[in-house]
């Protein structure tokens, strides 16, 4: 199942935007960039978690992570080795509050500052995005 819907593209991207630029100047007027979370509606944060993973999905496509956003979605990327059909989560994952996923897709913050923060849950080989972030 796709993390977005074709119809929503325009909404996800406007809400990715609206998101950014909300966080942009709220980091702009603290030094604490890693907490850097502005308040917005659930649907603007639900749709920009959606729309920057689908961004994310065609940058890097494959089976062999999978990146989890919860409430709002999961994407797999890279190539690799598939999950088993046993076991559908594949060997490589990597968990994100959608606050720290917004931050990394946006360039506000680092990989490497958010995974020092304990912001992170990566398990596998792969466990870093750093060279696919900024989206």
């Amino acid at each position: 199942m796709a993390v977005i819907l074709e119809k929503d593209l325009k909404r996800g991207r406007d809400a990715l935007a609206q998101w950014r630029a909300a966080a942009l100047e709220l980091a702009d007027n603290t030094p604490h960039r890693l907490t850097t979370s502005p308040v917005l509606p659930h649907p603007v944060w639900a749709m920009a978690v959606r729309y920057s993973l689908f961004l994310l999905e065609r940058r890097a496509p494959g089976p062999g992570v999978e990146v989890r956003v919860a409430p709002w979605g999961a994407v797999k990327i890279l190539d690799g080795p598939e999950s088993d059909p046993h076991n559908l989560t594949p060997p490589d994952v990597i968990e994100l509050d959608p606050e720290v996923w917004l931050r990394l897709a946006c360039g506000i913050t680092t990989w490497a500052e958010e995974k020092d923060a304990g912001h992170i849950s990566a398990v596998g080989e792969r466990d870093d995005l750093s060279d696919l972030l900024p989206l």
